[in-house]
């Protein structure tokens, strides 16, 4: 089988960074040109794209050498990105192919789309939403980046800015739970890869949407599909939903 693309590994030594290595190095038809974590400058010359799970400082920076030059192309799935880290990769996606998502899992993209559709239909004077996520005792983030994903989906669903409707974290003396907030809940403990609930609630019946990741290695697939789709196309910034072909262009 001829070689069809050469990436590249932003944060190879992490817990995806290796993941992503062994999916790649099992397949024939791609040559792994770099690998590098934080401060370690790669011949980026060698690669169609690069696969970064590395830190929200390391991506951004990452992403600005790449849109001067311009390219390769990223797949960036580092979460925990301040507002003006998200600038920074919306402008490097000017010059270059960039897909972001805080998660690769098919599962987890239809579930996005499931979220927003209940929250279409479910009124939000009478069903409270609440999201809640469990990861490993070493995420340093939180909410996960897919839990927000989660959150923007019902928020979109509702036709609001989840900044506007975001709930608190609940903490001693917090009086009524307010109409048409969306709440979050995270727990950190061993080894846990990622569960994710969306929670639907009225006063007569819940609805509970949910999805659990039983192997790492499923994230590191998605990746990888997402980069063989990404290094041909032009500028922007896209995301799982565009690479699985769920948002029509």
């Amino acid at each position: 089988m001829s070689v069809i693309f050469h990436a590249g590994i932003s944060g190879a030594r992490g817990r995806m960074g290796r993941a992503v290595s062994t999916v790649l190095d099992e397949r024939e038809d791609v040559v792994v040109a770099a690998r590098f974590d934080r401060g370690e400058v790669p011949d980026l010359s060698l690669c169609d794209v690069i696969i970064d799970f590395s830190t929200p400082d390391a991506s951004v920076e990452l992403a600005r050498i790449c849109a001067e030059r311009g390219g390769p192309a990223l797949v960036i799935g580092s979460t925990g990105l301040t507002p003006e880290q998200e600038t920074d990769i919306h402008k490097a996606a000017e010059r270059i192919a960039i897909v972001r998502s805080g998660n690769f899992s098919l599962g987890v993209n239809i579930l996005i789309g499931l979220v927003e559709h209940a929250a279409q239909r479910l009124d939000a004077a009478d069903w409270d939403i609440e999201v809640l996520e469990t990861h490993h005792r070493k995420k340093a983030d939180a909410p996960s980046g897919t839990a927000l994903m989660l959150g923007e989906a019902a928020a979109s669903g509702r036709d609001v800015d989840l900044a506007d409707v975001r709930s608190p974290p609940y903490d001693g003396i917090t009086g009524e739970r307010a109409i048409g907030k969306i709440g979050f809940a995270s727990l950190r403990a061993g080894g846990v890869i990622g569960e994710h609930t969306v929670l639907f609630a009225s006063t007569d019946e819940t609805l509970t949407l949910s999805h659990s990741a039983i192997d790492r290695s499923l994230f590191a697939r998605g990746a990888v599909a997402a980069a063989a789709w990404v290094r041909s196309r032009k500028p922007g910034l896209y995301d799982m939903q565009d690479v699985l072909g769920f948002r029509q262009a």
